[in-house]
Formats: structure tokens, C-alpha cells, sequence
């Protein structure tokens, strides 16, 4: 923990968790111009579905994908840090969605969440994760037969030999690419379990 009381995962290469004072930047106008959740979840995304947003940060995806699957679903907003959590829970507090957004605190090393579940969505976070294949594995290990995992990495901070490297632990663990995806400015695919 640092002196502001804010994970830090120093992953060999440095790497970081985005700081919860920085989580404006997460959550702003124009990055909802640029990367609409709604727009971006909405092929995945159906009613009645259980979601894990892994590395939620203070919602910016969580809150379109309680839209999404309505009453009848449910929302795992998981983070590390407790601070993005209560970002979450202020956003949801007298909405409605606090029916259906359940927070979780996931530990350094793992997310802890019980399945199963049909979408995991893993945006901009799999780069600050210590042991990208322990994580693949646990996604694996509560993804429903026919559920599907939405990778999307930033172009501007990993390269397409690192996203390559990670979507290699993802078909590790028992994954499959299912499709690539053509995002502006960043590297995407969906993933599905193996036979």
C-alpha cells in the first residue's frame, strides 16, 4: 500500500494500478464519446445475464451492463481497490441497480468470485495483473459453457507482441479466440471456452 492507502502491484516490468484519486479520468464525458460502454457492451451483453466486471474502477462499464440485463441479472463490479468500490456503490446507491450491481474486493492474487458467470469483461486491466495466466484460469474455471470474455487492451501502452503473448495464456488455460475485434486505438478479442 502506498501513503494515500492505495494498492499498488509492482509486476516485475513496474506496472501499477491505476490510483482511485485518478478515477475521473475512468469515468469522464469524453471518454464516454470515445469508448461508449453501452455501444461497446451491447453485442455481448443480454438480459438475465450474470457479469464480471473485472477491474471495474469506479463503474464506467458496470452501470451500462446493469442496464443491459436488466432486474433478472446481476453485475460483479470486482476491483482491488476498496476506493473504486465506494465510487461504484455511490453511483449506484437509490438507483436500483444496487439490486443489481453486487460489489466484490477481489485479493491481490486472485478474484475470489464464485460462478458461474456468462461475460467477463477485462478492459485496460490485464496489463497491471501480476500472473495473467492465474487469472485466465480462474475466468476459465467460472465461465458458463457458452459464456464469452471481452479482452480489450490499450495499443498506446501494450504492444501487439505483449497482447499476443497474453491472449497465449488466455488459450493456456483452456480459452479459445472466438473473434478478433476492431476497436479505434485499441487490441480486442472475444474469448470462449475450448471444447
Amino acid at each position: 500500500m502506498d501513503s494515500r492507502g492505495e494498492y499498488r502491484c509492482m509486476a516485475g516490468s513496474g506496472n501499477h494500478i491505476c490510483p482511485v484519486g485518478l478515477a475521473g479520468s475512468l469515468d469522464s464525458r469524453f471518454r464516454r464519446w470515445f469508448q461508449n460502454p453501452e455501444k461497446l457492451l451491447r453485442p455481448h451483453v443480454k438480459e438475465g445475464m450474470t457479469v464480471l466486471d473485472f477491474g471495474c474502477g469506479p463503474g464506467f462499464f458496470s452501470i451500462a451492463a446493469a442496464c443491459l440485463v436488466g432486474p433478472a441479472g446481476r453485475v460483479i463490479a470486482a476491483d482491488l481497490q476498496e476506493g473504486m468500490l465506494e465510487k461504484v456503490r455511490e453511483k449506484t446507491e437509490g438507483t436500483g441497480f444496487e439490486n443489481i450491481v453486487t460489489m466484490h474486493q477481489c485479493d491481490p492474487d486472485r478474484i475470489g468470485v464464485s460462478g458461474p458467470v456468462d461475460f467477463v469483461l477485462l478492459f485496460y486491466v490485464v496489463h497491471e495483473v501480476p500472473d495473467a495466466r492465474a487469472l485466465f484460469n480462474e475466468i476459465e474455471g467460472i465461465l458458463n459453457p457458452d459464456g464469452v470474455v471481452l479482452l480489450v487492451e490499450p495499443w498506446f501502452h501494450v504492444s501487439e507482441k505483449g497482447f499476443l503473448e497474453t491472449v497465449q495464456k488466455a488459450k493456456n488455460a483452456g480459452l479459445i479466440v472466438d473473434q478478433k475485434l476492431k476497436m479505434i486505438m485499441n487490441r480486442a478479442v472475444l474469448l470462449r471456452k475450448g471444447i
